[in-house]
């Protein structure tokens, strides 16, 4: 392949993956001098336990086109790659994790791929290298996303890929408080390709996305590309109105024809837990948007951060 003088940015927020760090920089930077004559590859810090600042400082000594971003606190994975992309510079930005499970290598084909048009291409994993309760949850929580909010999303793609710098810019206007990296990026609506690749297994075959992790990012990003659980209860209200009214005109007339001589004890209990637990739950779906409109309004900093190296 002919090398592009174009400039690509490879950002990649990092947590719990200070075993991988090096070699990450070692296989990047052997694939991206090998298609072109000018990256930068920006690591984000979010927060870690572990020495990932030190790494990265480190690196970032020795070669000048790595820079690093050190947050002060953990603000999530997606708020790492919005600091990425708004601190870099590239014609093309690449978006990748830090445990190797994104194979560096594929970084060719991506841009490759981009020639056919594409304002940005998706790494499509084929066989992915996760647990099969993980994988299995990821396929529910598509499933469940696109019912709700009509975004079609492919449970084998994740935010490895490659950007145009137009998309990019786009994506750095939206200041939504809750963050999703890929339904934002959809939500912009370019026209995109996807490749193949081999999903790695992480080394240590730890995850830093515990499953409570995962509960509450699917629920941010149904809450903030839908109001259709909104449109549900007002649904399930109705049918409970309707039931509720069906059942009083039969306690009516059944008492009436010297049915019922003496009022039920049960049914009356489970009318009030029953109907109690579905007021609550609708006011709880109504508290979660409220929620999400009290954050935004706020209108704080996505996120602080507290050192830069090489920026």
């Amino acid at each position: 392949m002919k090398k592009t003088g174009q400039l690509i940015s490879i950002v990649i927020p990092v947590y719990n993956c200070s075993a991988f760090i090096k070699e990450l920089h070692n296989r990047l930077t052997k694939t991206l001098s090998s298609f072109c004559n000018d990256y930068e590859i920006i690591f984000i810090n979010d927060g870690s336990p572990q020495n990932e600042w030190e790494i990265i400082s480190e690196i970032a000594q020795m070669d000048k086109r790595v820079k690093g971003i050190n947050f002060t606190k953990n603000f999530g994975q997606h708020y790492a790659i919005t600091a990425g992309l708004s601190y870099a510079s590239g014609d093309w930005f690449v978006v990748m994790d830090g445990d190797l499970q994104d194979p560096p290598e594929e970084i060719v084909n991506l841009f490759a791929e981009t020639s056919k048009g594409y304002d940005l291409v998706y790494a499509r994993r084929m066989r992915r290298k996760d647990t099969f309760l993980k994988v299995m949850t990821a396929k529910l929580f598509y499933l469940t996303l696109k019912y709700l909010s009509g975004i079609k999303m492919d449970s084998k793609i994740a935010n490895f890929g490659i950007y145009s710098k137009k998309v990019a810019e786009e994506f750095n206007k939206m200041n939504e408080f809750s963050r999703s990296f890929p339904s934002l990026i959809q939500y912009l609506g370019f026209n995109y390709g996807t490749i193949d690749i081999e999903h790695q297994r992480r080394p240590d075959n730890n995850t830093s996305y515990t499953y409570f992790k995962m509960f509450s990012l699917a629920g941010n990003i149904l809450l903030s590309n839908s109001n259709k659980p909104l449109k549900i209860t007002i649904v399930i209200g109705f049918i409970m109105s309707a039931l509720s009214f069906l059942f009083a005109a039969y306690n009516v007339i059944a008492k009436l024809m010297g049915f019922i001589p003496v009022q039920g004890y049960t049914s009356t209990i489970f009318s009030i837990w029953f109907v109690g637990g579905l007021i609550l739950f609708i006011f709880g779906i109504m508290g979660l948007y409220i929620g999400k409109i009290f954050d935004q309004v706020k209108k704080r900093q996505l996120y602080v951060i507290s050192d830069k190296v090489n920026i």
